[in-house]
């Protein structure tokens, strides 16, 4: 696996970091792409993110992981929406045309916030992916399941495979699952049993959080694996 940092030009305003990473030989990588955004209180280097990229690299999915503006220059609030879509459509382009690894698909994945701005460009039609993958979705405000963000996602017709944990304050299992069923179009649902909004276990638990990235890793892998290899767009 390879990783080669880099840069994201934004409407060539500013540039934000990243890190492209690949298979060890160009001709193991199945021209599958997929981009992970970081959460609002975490960056490109977050644990999950960087075992995500890394894994799926392994395994020949060229991967791309960046900072959104606000965290490239350390401050703690996220930038507004219009600057965080900007930043998505940046990398998009980015992606589609770096020639270390070529590829010709695209998959919008994203941690919290990163991955709900991802979904609402493509419900806006701001974004053209071929797939959504949500490491933990912010489908309500802490305790507020009578409020859900989810009226956007009814208009996505692309395929979406989310994660969820079952102690995930933000994201109520039943009410996720409540959506999945009044979608649209095709979506798939792993819970990670104990997970938190970022997927940690209890203190309690005895398992590490390695198995549960490889749980994570895992699922991407044959969720990926059931269309990429089937046709040449997803």
């Amino acid at each position: 696996m390879v990783n080669e940092p880099t840069s994201i030009e934004i409407m060539g305003k500013e540039k934000v970091s990243a890190v492209l990473s690949g298979p060890d030989q160009l001709g193991d990588s199945n021209k599958t792409g997929v981009i992970i955004a970081h959460g609002a209180a975490n960056n490109m280097n977050n644990s999950l993110i960087v075992a995500v990229a890394d894994s799926l690299a392994a395994a020949g999915y060229t991967t791309l992981r960046y900072n959104f503006p606000y965290k490239e220059k350390g401050k703690k609030s996220p930038d507004a929406e219009p600057t965080l879509i900007r930043t998505w459509q940046g990398a998009v382009t980015h992606l589609l045309n770096n020639e270390r690894f070529p590829v010709d698909r695209v998959v919008a994945a994203g941690k919290s916030m990163g991955g709900r701005i991802a979904s609402q460009m493509v419900a806006a039609d701001q974004m053209a992916v071929d797939a959504l993958i949500f490491l933990g979705y912010p489908l309500h405000a802490p305790g507020r399941t009578d409020k859900l963000r989810d009226s956007h996602l009814y208009e996505i017709r692309k395929r979406m495979l989310f994660f969820a944990g079952t102690r995930d304050p933000l994201c109520n299992i039943e009410k996720l699952q409540e959506v999945l069923q009044r979608m649209p179009g095709l979506s798939d649902l792993e819970i990670v049993k104990g997970g938190n909004h970022s997927f940690k276990l209890p203190k309690s638990s005895s398992r590490p959080a390695e198995l549960v990235y490889q749980q994570i890793v895992k699922k991407c892998l044959q969720w990926l694996d059931q269309f990429t290899n089937a046709s040449p767009k997803i």
